[in-house]
């Protein structure tokens, strides 16, 4: 009876394997060693489709990048519904792989589907009328707000012991035990009032550029 053949190496098989490690078990988990033992392959047959770990995690990054939706620039939407339903795209493919946000946080570098998203996203805004030099700070703005509403839960960084509050030390904090149980309402609560207030400030600023139009 015929052996079942191995499932042929490929980049996009090295990345899933890749991604789902640094989701499991974080960014050092990763080395070509284990991820040759996860595809049953030799370490050296990597090297025919990256030449460092740095590569593969870089490759796993953009493979993040790329679950982020660029519709909403493309479809009619005004740049304001645009922009919240990027973000909220955006901060939903970085909450599902948390680990890989470090990387991500570099910067797009030569990674083509995190240049296609801030190509799609900065061509949009300038579109709609923002100069070119404002639509990069929106860029800008808006990654500094998505990328750090994702590096962590602010909620869930409250242990749900009552004893650790003491109120003679901590007498505003009677509740804080409570936050954790509640972390996904509060911080997508969060979320959307940060979100609605800076894009209320951005309102207020394109009123003004159109003004000078």
């Amino acid at each position: 009876m015929a052996r079942p053949r191995k499932p042929l190496l490929s980049t996009d098989r090295i990345v899933e394997t890749a991604r789902a490690l640094v989701d499991a078990e974080g960014l050092a988990a990763v080395s070509t060693r284990r991820l040759a033992a996860e595809l049953g392959v030799s370490g050296p047959s990597l090297y025919n489709h990256f030449r460092t770990k740095d590569e593969i995690l870089e490759a796993v990054a953009d493979s993040v990048s790329a679950q982020v939706d660029l519709s909403m620039f493309e479809d009619g939407r005004d740049w304001r519904t645009a922009l919240h339903d990027w973000a909220v795209s955006y901060r939903n493919a970085l909450r599902d792989h948390p680990n890989i946000v470090p990387v991500l946080a570099r910067g797009p570098g030569r990674r083509p589907a995190a240049l296609r998203l801030a190509d799609a996203a900065y061509g949009a805004m300038v579109e709609a009328g923002w100069p070119p030099a404002q639509a990069t700070s929106i860029g800008a703005l808006m990654r500094y707000f998505i990328m750090g509403s994702a590096l962590g839960s602010f909620a869930g960084g409250f242990v749900d012991d009552a004893s650790a509050y003491d109120p003679a030390d901590y007498p505003h904090l009677g509740q804080a035990h409570l936050l954790a149980e509640q972390q996904e309402k509060i911080d997508e609560r969060a979320f959307e009032a940060g979100l609605t207030a800076l894009l209320d400030g951005l309102a207020l600023q394109y009123e003004q550029v159109r003004q000078q139009v």
